[in-house]
């Protein structure tokens, strides 16, 4: 045997249990349930082929159609978030800062925790006693001395940037030294309206809100998003941010800085340089954070199952969670129609990643 075929050898060794698992748990079983969506198999019957019969029954089930908007609507709004906050985010922890490394490290932490405790924080924080809404209560009961506090911040920042540009200074109305000192005197200024009567705490019954009602944003009439998927779009948002800015930290130190700098000369102001110089240059990473991103979104299980009854079943479903209740359902389960979903699923999928391919570029010119 010479030196190659064993090097060749080594390798399928090595790559056997990958291959093993993946043509018994993913060739196979995907094989398996395009059979079972052609058939009448119900988990306890002999498959009798019946031809495109669960096709049309999962599309006139309405519970599959809530299901497929839920999805697609959670898909698009949860991609974009996390892709436009974990570019933001890799920005800022591009930087060399005292420790930046600890908060990179931080910042990370919600990645490798688990879902479900994620999921089962997050409905503690929403519960009508919970944080979100106490904190909209702090907000409504201290929002005249906020308000206030804000108002005059500006207006001393302003006040500040034209008397110093009067006198011949550069200063710039973000300057942290003059932002520094407009809300020291901002503090005073309210304190002092605070103890002649002037402003003062507003006295309001505590905000009472059921974020996982039947409640709806709607467009035109249409029931768009619940207020239930919208707190998993913000969880989901959280807990993946941090995995994808890694991708983008790791594309970020491969930009040279030579573009920078030309962009220094020419005058580029930091948003200039962050849409002409970054987003171009990240554009390899980009396709490859949005195309995991929609794969992983479209397959949105485990917040929808840890939160189960405690929201409506239709402001959640999903169409990983459609086909999951399809095919462990008491009795004579309809394993046909989970089949024909999950096919339709892995369409969709398709077709996304296939249309970005085909409209988006992922090559940089």
């Amino acid at each position: 045997m010479t030196r190659k075929s064993q090097a060749t050898t080594t390798a399928y060794l090595f790559l056997a249990p990958f291959l093993i698992t993946s043509v018994i748990f993913f060739f196979y079983a995907f094989a398996r349930a395009i059979y079972y969506s052609f058939t009448d198999f119900n988990l306890f019957n002999t498959p009798k082929v019946i031809g495109l019969q669960p096709y049309l029954e999962v599309l006139s089930d309405p519970s599959f159609r809530r299901a497929l908007t839920n999805s697609l609507v959670f898909s698009l709004v949860t991609t974009t978030l996390q892709t436009i906050f974990a570019l933001l985010m890799a920005v800022v922890l591009n930087n060399r800062l005292r420790g930046m490394t600890f908060f990179r490290t931080a910042w990370y932490m919600p990645s490798i925790t688990s879902s479900v405790v994620i999921t089962l924080i997050f409905l503690w924080l929403f519960q009508r006693r919970g944080v979100a809404n106490y904190v909209v209560t702090q907000w409504q009961t201290f929002q005249p001395l906020l308000l206030t506090l804000l108002g005059v911040t500006l207006l001393i920042q302003v006040v500040q940037v034209l008397l110093e540009r009067r006198a011949g200074h550069p200063a710039g109305w973000f300057d942290p030294a003059l932002a520094a000192t407009s809300v020291l005197g901002a503090v005073l200024v309210t304190a002092l309206l605070n103890v002649l009567g002037v402003v003062g705490l507003r006295e309001v019954p505590p905000f009472d809100y059921q974020y996982f009602a039947d409640k709806w944003i709607t467009v035109g009439g249409a029931r768009v998003l619940s207020i239930p998927m919208l707190v998993i779009i913000i969880q989901n948002t959280f807990t993946t941010v941090p995995t994808l800015m890694l991708f983008f930290l790791a594309g970020l130190q491969g930009i040279p800085g030579s573009l920078y700098e030309a962009a220094d000369i020419d005058g580029a102001t930091p948003l200039q340089k962050l849409m002409n110089v970054t987003v171009p240059q990240l554009r390899p990473v980009t396709f490859y954070v949005v195309t995991v991103g929609l794969i992983g979104t479209m397959q949105m299980f485990d917040q929808v199952a840890v939160i189960g009854s405690a929201a409506p079943s239709e402001t959640l479903i999903t169409l990983a969670y459609y086909v999951y209740t399809n095919t462990f359902k008491a009795g004579a389960a309809p394993v046909n129609m989970a089949s024909a979903a999950a096919i339709i699923l892995a369409l969709i999928i398709l077709a996304m990643v296939f249309v970005q391919r085909r409209f988006f570029p992922s090559e940089v010119r």
